[in-house]
């Protein structure tokens, strides 16, 4: 046994600035199982119960929704990152010409 332990992101996510650039970087990935992770690792990191609570959502419903494969409503999503005191916001691309 080495002696190590597992790597878990919701170590790290230590305050609202490192929070939102793990998220935007989740987000650039354009894969929406790797954000509904970062997310998942936000919300373990402030604390399902409360995030839930604040949610509006039941803490097996929080759950269910950030499970890898999950598919959760879009609505249930904007009220995860609410809760988060996060936003999702767009930008034009920098690849597209005018």
């Amino acid at each position: 046994m080495s002696g190590t332990a597992p790597f878990d992101a919701a170590d790290y996510l230590d305050s609202d600035e490192v929070i939102s650039k793990y998220l935007n970087a989740a987000l650039e990935e354009g894969d929406p199982d790797v954000f509904l992770r970062a997310v998942s690792d936000v919300a373990k990191a402030r604390g399902m119960s409360k995030l839930a609570s604040d949610a509006g959502l039941g803490r097996e419903s929080l759950y269910k929704a950030l499970a890898p494969g999950a598919k959760p409503r879009y609505d249930t999503v904007l009220k995860v990152l609410s809760a988060l005191g996060v936003q999702l916001k767009t930008s034009p691309t920098k690849s597209r010409s005018a």
